[in-house]
């Protein structure tokens, strides 16, 4: 699945082609994507390909294409403080994305079926919380994955406020699923080739809202062992934050909220802010489509304002445009939060407590 969107050079080129084309709509959506780049879920011998979008799968490894994420995201329809499941939740990149809008009050859980795919999540996930400015910029709730298949989870588990499964679901598993979901929950999963939105607005009311033809891999069938029983799945317990822990969220927060009144106090007064790193602008260029007709293919191409000139003048604008772009590279962004805990008059260890010990 994919294609539907040009290739980007980088992430967040990727994240304006998907915005372009309408299946990223909402800022939310849009922060998440841009916090997390999506070149990190990728071996490094692939990582060439991770601003297609195109699926990928290596092994065990897969990520669905870019527009397919972002249907499912805006889909979920996700509010802070919410409880999210991820049903094959392979990379943890989904789950990452959510977690960053869930906010730390959210509970966030996966369930994958092969241990070394969880083993790779972790890693990922370690390697984002360590070394990613977006886990200080955003109130991050950090997912927790579970090995088995997702169709033994034990009956006694709690329900869900957001559920995604991310392998084709058989008709006579959509009990199942909706089982799963909160009243008021919304479920999105591909079924019967469609991607498929279920809304649950009562304790037997459904609303079902098909939002795109899809191809996804069917649900692996559950292996019962020699005694015959099934292996149930048992999902994470909904843990109590720590007072110390909430203390932390709270400080965070609070010296987030003086760097936001600084900033607008210095754009108040007319002081330029502090340069920021800006993400490159996409340069619009002529654009080749084929066109299928029956079995006919026609090639046209998509115009543009600059079309309208000559070749010439279409020459000296480059030109001029290359005389005016900088020749450095701009500075890196710079993460304020740090900056502003490691200045408060607090012994070492609290501060690197208050930035969960993280990488510079």
């Amino acid at each position: 699945m994919g294609g539907a969107v040009s290739a980007g050079e980088d992430n967040d080129e990727l994240i304006d082609n998907l915005k372009e084309a309408q299946y990223i709509r909402t800022e939310l959506v849009e922060q998440a994507f841009r916090a997390i780049d999506r070149a990190d879920y990728y071996l490094e011998e692939f990582k060439e390909n991770a601003y297609k979008d195109l699926a990928w799968k290596h092994g065990n490894i897969h990520l669905s294409a870019p527009c397919i994420y972002s249907e499912v995201m805006e889909a979920l329809d996700l509010q802070p403080g919410l409880s999210f499941l991820n049903l094959g939740s392979g990379t943890g990149y989904l789950s990452s994305m959510v977690g960053l809008i869930l906010g730390p009050f959210g509970v966030n859980h996966g369930v994958e079926l092969h241990s070394d795919v969880i083993e790779y999540a972790k890693q990922k996930l370690d390697f984002f919380i360590r070394t990613s400015d977006s886990f200080d910029k955003f109130d991050f709730c950090e997912p927790s994955f579970v090995t088995g298949n997702c169709l033994e989870i034990s009956p006694d588990c709690s329900q869900y406020d957001r559920v995604y499964c991310g392998a084709g679901v058989q008709k006579e598993h959509e009990e199942y699923m909706k089982s799963l979901l909160k009243v008021g929950g919304i479920l999105v999963m591909p079924l019967e080739e469609k991607l498929t939105k279920i809304t649950r607005i009562g304790p037997s009311a459904w609303e079902t809202k098909k939002i795109l033809a899809v191809s996804f891999a069917p649900l692996v069938q559950p292996c019962h062992s020699e005694s015959g029983k099934s292996r149930l799945v048992q999902l994470p317990p909904l843990a109590v934050r720590s007072l110390q822990d909430l203390a932390r969220i709270a400080i965070r927060g609070a010296i987030k909220k003086v760097i936001h009144q600084e900033a607008a106090s210095r754009s108040g007064s007319g002081l330029k802010n502090t340069p920021r790193c800006k993400r490159r602008r996409v340069r619009r260029r002529r654009m080749e489509t084929i066109v299928f007709l029956d079995k006919e293919v026609f090639a046209s191409r998509i115009s543009n304002p600059s079309d309208d000139n000559s070749c010439e003048d279409l020459e000296e604008e480059r030109r001029e445009e290359e005389k005016t772009l900088p020749e450095t590279k701009p500075d890196p962004p710079v993460n304020f939060l740090r900056q502003k805990v490691l200045s408060l008059p607090l012994p070492d260890p609290l501060k690197y407590y208050l930035l969960y010990y993280r990488e510079k």
